[in-house]
């Protein structure tokens, strides 16, 4: 029949301070299972620092040792892990596990238009409210009047498909009064007509000269170390297992480092059959995978391999790209996430942004969220031009290194 569903995901909290809490998934195994999970505990602020893979194609066994903030809300989390397995239907009363019969439906878009006076800081203080009640933003439009005004356009998806209530409604507004005061000049929600969603998820081409000299695509000869992760070898072998080939991933830890190994793979449809990660002294981390192709064999095109070890060595060493550039007389702030092939990109990046341009004091002037086509993938480009007042405080360099550090968790 199944799994008992309170059994697919077991959450063991830590008995001491520090300790890592353990997570362990027992399901039906899924194409990109590795990948959701790891986005799930992610975009919930938990970092990985050990995990065990082990799958047959058909079940799999997961244990994640993951450390994170007191506030972490584990009745929750466990509930968006469950609903990344396999679904579940009921059986005499008790839900078993069984396999998906059709796709989901896309989420209902909603167009949260919020009108307010600007203060520093302001722009992040509304993203964590979004964040804290799972409503995911697509797309983004902010700017600034010159009385001081903002206008913000926020597109989102709500994880709890209840913002067509007026209850869920209410409860966002509110949420928002509490962090914004006085502030609050006025907020409106409302769906969004499948024209416009599918305005707002089309990918425009960015401008070759963008693409070439600020966000390029391949890894270029030379990058400052401060905006790269360094040290990292992939190796693969074909001869330690007969039915697998073996990949070697040793590099330094970054926020969603696992998550970044699983979204390639997932993107090139390679399968997992057992997997170890875990970090070393001086965050150090060592990852071996067993894994093999769609058709269930080992990867032995020479072609396959390198393409392979080449995008995985790229997604650590750059798994987003940041740029501060100058537009004529003002100062752009540019981030660029990978947006998986099932439409899913990197979560809580704007969060981050903004919180590292808060610790900076540096004031937002405008800042716009749009999925971009750069070569032959699809990224969601962060464009946020900063208020420089009488003159930018901080120096560029500075902004595009706070920023980066921020993102891969290496702000403290």
């Amino acid at each position: 029949m199944g799994i008992l569903y309170d059994d697919v995901v077991i959450i063991r909290h830590s008995e001491k301070e520090g300790d890592p809490a353990v997570i362990t998934v027992n399901c039906p195994d899924k194409t990109g299972l590795g990948c959701d999970l790891c986005r799930i505990i992610l975009f919930f602020g938990l970092s990985i620092v050990r995990g065990d893979v082990s799958t047959d194609g058909k079940w799999c066994y997961i244990v994640f040792w993951v450390v994170g903030k007191s506030t972490t809300r584990w009745g929750l989390l466990k509930k968006r892990l469950v609903g990344a397995c396999p679904s579940c239907s009921s059986a005499s009363g008790i839900s078993y596990y069984t396999a998906e019969l059709q796709p989901p439906r896309p989420p209902d878009v909603f167009l949260l238009k919020l009108a307010c006076h600007d203060r520093k800081g302001l722009l992040h203080d509304v993203t964590g409210v979004l964040c804290e009640l799972e409503l995911t933003i697509k797309k983004v439009k902010v700017s600034t009047t010159p009385d001081g005004r903002v206008m913000d356009l926020f597109f989102v998806t709500d994880t709890r498909e209840l913002l067509h209530t007026n209850k869920r409604k209410e409860d966002t507004y509110d949420h928002l009064r509490a962090v914004m005061g006085n502030s609050m000049i006025s907020c409106d929600i409302e769906m969004v007509g499948p024209e416009i969603t599918a305005c707002s998820a089309e990918s425009s081409f960015l401008p070759t000269a963008i693409t070439e000299n600020i966000l390029p695509l391949q890894m270029p000869d030379e990058l400052p170390s401060s905006l790269t992760s360094t040290s990292v070898s992939v190796i693969m072998d074909n001869l330690l297992s007969p039915a697998h080939t073996l990949v070697q991933i040793v590099c330094q830890d970054h926020k969603g480092l696992l998550y970044d190994i699983m979204r390639t793979l997932k993107d090139y449809n390679i399968q997992i059959s057992y997997g170890r990660f875990y970090i070393k002294h001086r965050r150090t981390c060592e990852i071996d995978l067993f894994i093999m192709q769609a058709d269930g064999k080992k990867i032995v095109d020479p072609n396959k391999q390198k393409a392979l070890s080449s995008r995985l060595e790229m997604e650590l060493v750059r798994p987003l790209r940041v740029a501060v550039v100058s537009r004529g007389p003002d100062t752009e702030l540019m981030v660029a996430n990978p947006v998986e092939l099932s439409g899913k990109g990197r979560p809580l990046v704007f969060h981050d942004i903004t919180l590292a341009l808060t610790m900076l004091n540096s004031c937002i002037f405008s800042a716009e969220i749009r999925r971009r086509m750069i070569g032959d993938r699809e990224f969601e480009v962060y464009r946020v031009l900063l208020d420089e007042g009488e003159g930018l405080a901080v120096p560029r360099r500075k902004i595009e290194e706070q920023v980066w550090k921020m993102l891969m968790g290496w702000e403290q």
